[in-house]
């Protein structure tokens, strides 16, 4: 394989469980040896850790230090002999946890912070190492919604604003087709295929690769059987539309913008959406989604 990262650029690396997502990362990371070839930064070889922070899902046995000891961590490669943190050192520390917006918990000890938290930690001291390259490995695992997507926007944020290039191994599809300059997609026979998210998509990589059932990924929804038999006609715009859409097809009917035994319109009255439903010749009003899908399906 030939891959390449480029400074400003947030790469994802996704695939499978088992495709070597983790041990590649350790490799580009020097953790590990390559089984050959050779790893280039900038016309010389890996060395230092000067060049490549690492963010891993390894977990933290020192739990009483403070949040803001383990962003010090990021300095130590530049320290000599003595240890001493200089002015300089401190405000690339302060910086760091500034970017990542962890200010208020600096006094904290790291068994007081949720996952998510402790995850920001950790960017933070990757940060504090001042590197060209940032690599993550799963830096979203375990972690609720807000905290994915905020850790996500942080990388691509840093990724913009730092001129660094991050690489992040991630099962978040979703957020990696928003969010990613570029994906790196590995299948279980070690091929590895790269291009921008959205060509990917464009051109069945991801369906090959992941073999998707029942999940459409070029609208991004999961496909349902419309199984009532049922047709219904539904105008309107905006998410509002989207989301009834979707209540409608989950339940089993046909939706389409064409003439049907049921006819839906979107309307809004004092800033309040509302359902007008035409049914059997009658025409009434509801206000939730759950009585109109109620109310049609008797």
């Amino acid at each position: 394989m030939s891959l390449e990262l480029f400074p400003g650029q947030l790469v994802c690396f996704m695939g499978p469980n088992g495709a070597g997502k983790s041990s590649l990362i350790r490799t580009l990371a020097g953790l590990q040896k390559p089984l050959s070839g050779n790893i280039i930064i900038k016309a010389g070889t890996i060395d230092t850790s000067r060049q490549i922070s690492v963010v891993l899902t390894d977990r933290i046995t020192a739990v009483n230090m403070t949040v803001e000891e383990v962003v010090a961590f990021g300095r130590y490669p530049y320290l000599d002999w003595n240890i001493r943190l200089s002015q300089s050192d401190l405000d690339i520390i302060d910086r760091a946890i500034a970017q990542v917006h962890i200010r208020h918990l600096t006094s904290h000890k790291l068994n007081q912070l949720s996952d998510g938290q402790l995850q920001m930690v950790m960017i933070a001291r990757a940060l504090a190492q001042d590197t060209p390259i940032i690599l993550l490995d799963e830096p979203t695992a375990h972690l609720d919604l807000n905290n994915r997507v905020e850790i996500m926007r942080l990388l691509k944020q840093l990724a913009q604003t730092t001129n660094k290039a991050i690489l992040v191994a991630t099962h978040e599809l979703d957020l990696a087709l928003q969010m990613a300059d570029w994906i790196w997609l590995t299948g279980r026979d070690k091929n590895m295929l790269t291009g921008m998210p959205e060509d990917l998509v464009l051109n069945g990589a991801f369906d090959a690769i992941f073999q998707f059932k029942g999940f459409d990924l070029k609208t991004g929804k999961v496909q349902h059987q419309a199984h009532k038999g049922i047709n219904v006609q539904l105008q309107g715009e905006g998410p509002e539309h989207l989301w009834t859409k979707n209540a409608l097809e989950r339940n089993g009917f046909l939706v389409t913008d064409e003439n049907a035994s049921i006819s839906i319109s979107i309307t809004f009255e004092g800033g309040t959406v509302q359902w007008q439903v035409k049914q059997d010749g009658t025409l009434h009003n509801v206000r939730s989604l759950a009585e109109l899908i109620h109310g049609i399906s008797i």
